[in-house]
């Protein structure tokens, strides 16, 4: 039974893993699957798995797809995998210990064309600006806002009440990422909704102003006023 700190060995191998390029979600899964089963079997040095156990465990429905997998898994060195051909005998895995870099032996592997890895932090830093809320403290910091830009407080609070009603996303869906650039638009869309108004109101006017200058042809000037 080996000594592995399971935690330092995760962390080694995931890390292992977003260096390689040849690795899609059902290797990892089926890495994970494996990972589990040696874990139940105290971290045995090896162990013997049955097939359809670790597909169920990896959610792997096709066997052909297991059988390339793990042999890849092998071929790369991330596992050795002793097959058996005997239906009453499960197939054996020997895992390596992943827990700090001098033990990993996995293959080097390097991009092809020269494709540069980009670190995983860089991912998860770009996966936590994607899903950002932007939205103001209070309503408030939004009337502040709406005076620098010369628009009054009616116009700031329909504004945070609109968005603050319906969580701070656009149309009800897409998380809003900056609120001012949001407020800016709202501001825009103000004026132009504005603008038409005017634009309405003096044809109507011009119009009812025609209607009390024009004076009958035939207008008989005998009828009393």
């Amino acid at each position: 039974m080996n000594n592995v700190n399971y935690i330092l060995h995760l962390k080694g191998v995931f890390l292992q893993f977003s260096k390689d390029g040849r690795l899609n979600p059902t290797h990892i899964s089926l890495y994970v699957a494996l990972f589990q089963i040696w874990n139940s079997n105290r971290f045995m040095e090896e162990f013997y798995i049955n097939r359809e156990e670790v597909m169920s465990f990896s959610k792997i429905g096709s066997k052909s797809t297991y059988h390339k997998c793990i042999k890849e898994l092998n071929h790369w060195k991330y596992i050795i995998y002793y097959p058996s051909h005997n239906p009453f005998k499960g197939s054996k895995i020997k895992m390596f210990n992943f827990e700090t870099s001098s033990e990993q032996v996995v293959d080097t592997y390097s991009p092809k064309n020269g494709q540069a890895l980009v670190s995983i932090n860089k991912h998860i830093q770009t996966n936590k600006n994607i899903n950002k809320l932007d939205q103001p403290k209070n309503e408030i910091e939004v009337i502040d806002f709406f005076k620098k830009e010369n628009w009054p407080i009616i116009e700031a609070q329909k504004f945070f009440n609109h968005y603050d009603g319906i969580g701070w996303k656009v149309g009800g869906k897409t998380k809003i990422v900056n609120w001012q650039a949001t407020a800016k638009n709202w501001i825009l869309k103000a004026e132009e909704i504005k603008k038409k108004t005017n634009v309405t109101l003096s044809a109507v006017e011009r119009s009812q102003n025609q209607d009390n200058l024009k004076t009958s042809k035939n207008k008989n000037y005998n009828e009393p006023l």
